[in-house]
């Protein structure tokens, strides 16, 4: 799709981009072989060097061109061409304040691995991991978990961000991420009830019992969620090519890997009648 892409050229929006399909110019190399247009010379001419410079940047693998430059709810256009490159990320904390909480966990789908990272344990690792991937994957992590995870270690995501709330509520979806899923015909089964709040429980329990079955249905939470995205993002980009003229080109639904984690009922049961004993549900 993002050869047919005309957003990120000045002065084309959506009518415009949408009058060119309709003339029959349906991608980049149809606009710079075909001089028969209403636009004048001069915008022809600046229109064109901006096409030339996208297949140079297409060339040399930088969704960063284009992520600055197409709106964030038309991110789904650059997401095949940079799939072997994307990552699927998120976070769980002890709160939602980044300047005094902490990050717990830490999980990346890549498409084809899971990875996961552990307060205490190997978290520091993931700076240096995540420089392998150039398209990031969230939801609402453009106002959370990339800013919580740079002031946490104090670094810079550079990477081109797609942030699937966006996309979805373009879409009609709006609304925390599991109730987009719900809406979308997904079902967590036993991780249905746990939530963010839940998951910052799930972290003190195991802290305070050094129960690792409560750090193992923590993981299996946070990595339902990057693996969830994946089926998202496609569903998504389907969604929204399915109104242009080149729904043809939809893509599969991927078959997701197994989270290497389960959830351990005794436990979330136990803490959710504690919540209860004490008031708090």
């Amino acid at each position: 799709m993002l050869k047919n892409t005309f957003l990120h050229i000045p002065g084309i929006g959506i009518k415009t981009e949408k009058r060119l399909w309709k003339s029959g110019i349906y991608n980049w190399d149809f606009f710079l072989n075909n001089r028969k247009t209403d636009i004048p010379p001069k915008k022809l001419d600046t229109r064109s060097e901006c096409l030339k410079e996208s297949i140079n940047q297409m060339a040399s693998l930088n969704p960063n061109y284009f992520a600055e430059l197409i709106p964030a709810s038309h991110h789904w256009r650059f997401f095949p061409e940079f799939r072997n490159a994307t990552v699927y990320l998120d976070i769980e904390t002890t709160g939602l304040n980044r300047y005094y909480e902490t990050i717990t966990t830490i999980s990346l789908y890549d498409g084809k691995s899971i990875f996961y990272y552990v307060k205490d344990q190997n978290l520091d690792d993931f700076p240096e991991d995540i420089k392998q991937y150039k398209v990031i994957v969230t939801y609402n992590g453009k106002s959370f978990d990339v800013p919580f995870i740079e002031r946490y270690f104090s670094i810079q995501l550079n990477q081109a961000h797609i942030d699937l709330r966006y996309i979805l509520a373009s879409l009609g979806y709006k609304g925390g991420l599991k109730f987009c899923e719900t809406r979308l015909g997904f079902n967590r089964g036993n991780l249905t009830d746990i939530d963010g709040f839940f998951a910052v429980l799930l972290w003190y329990d195991y802290l305070k019992n050094r129960n690792e079955k409560a750090l193992e249905t923590l993981l299996a939470y946070n990595i339902q969620d990057v693996l969830t995205l994946e089926m998202l993002m496609v569903i998504s980009y389907n969604l929204k090519i399915k109104d242009t003229p080149f729904y043809r080109n939809s893509l599969p639904e991927p078959i997701l890997p197994k989270s290497p984690f389960r959830v351990d009922m005794e436990t979330v049961e136990r803490i959710r009648s504690e919540q209860i004993y004490f008031g708090f549900a």
